[in-house]
């Protein structure tokens, strides 16, 4: 079956051999013909050591990129980027956190609206009933209370340093127009890589919108690699790039306003 237009679903995968299976078939299987849109799934592998790369080639429908070293998430999102050749791009852990299915409402919500970037948020229970109730939104029972602080305050810190309130920053679900991500010039590696597009997005006065989203945490114990660390980065992050410069050719049809649904 033809479509009009291609999402690249971009997985970046470091030792995800305990997931990376399930999560594949469930991307394989999200259907997208009611927004009449084909898939292209590329996984960069990042340096695995485990099984991840043997349980990737069992799948003839995935593009599978190696990195010679392991470079971080960043590194390898970056990569996915560049090989997309889809008209949107979605960034997809390779864990089982977020489910694939949540790109229907997510490419509802950007074709409706025009909008650059669409974000899945894990505390937008209801986007009618305004930021300070979602904001109070409960955490997840299995998610642990340093995840879901650091998380709920990372709005607060994007709010003050870059004048836009979002729900969830750190979302590892996120949504783009290839035409306004792929030209950006992304400089970070690691995990702060999704507050360098964010906050660059909104420096140029880009659209960010938010739905709601499924999410099922997992811990330490269960191969969870961001910490404390990561908060820093992504203050740093947010701060360093506040101000950056038009650096993507938008297409003039697309509007180019704050972020709404937070």
């Amino acid at each position: 079956m033809t479509h009009d237009e291609t999402l690249s679903v971009i997985i970046p995968a470091y030792n995800e051999e305990r997931y990376i299976g399930e999560l594949l078939a469930r991307v394989l299987g999200v259907d997208l013909c009611g927004r009449n849109v084909g898939k292209e799934i590329i996984v960069v592998d990042d340096g695995s050591t485990d099984g991840t790369i043997a349980i990737v080639t069992r799948h003839p429908n995935v593009i599978l990129h190696r990195m010679s070293t392991n470079g971080g998430k960043g590194s390898a999102v970056r990569q996915g980027i560049r090989l997309a050749t889809g008209d949107y791009i979605v960034i997809q852990d390779a864990d089982l956190e977020y489910d694939p299915n949540d790109y229907v409402a997510m490419l509802a919500t950007m074709q409706a609206s025009g909008a650059e970037a669409v974000y899945g948020s894990r505390y937008l229970g209801d986007p009618n009933r305004g930021a300070l109730a979602n904001f109070m939104a409960r955490k997840h029972p299995a998610q642990s209370w340093a995840a879901y602080a650091g998380g709920r305050s990372l709005s607060l810190v994007a709010l003050a340093i870059l004048g836009h309130y979002l729900a969830d920053t750190v979302t590892a679900l996120k949504l783009f127009r290839a035409e306004v991500l792929k030209p950006l010039a992304l400089e970070t590696s690691g995990f702060e890589l999704d507050h360098e597009i964010t906050a660059k997005l909104l420096a140029q006065g880009c659209t960010i919108r938010e739905v709601p989203i499924g999410y099922q945490p997992r811990s330490r114990a269960e191969g969870k690699k961001i910490g404390l660390q990561d908060w820093f980065r992504a203050t740093r992050t947010f701060y360093r790039f506040r101000n950056a410069g038009r650096s993507a050719v938008f297409s003039p049809s697309l509007p180019r306003r704050g972020p709404e649904g937070g």
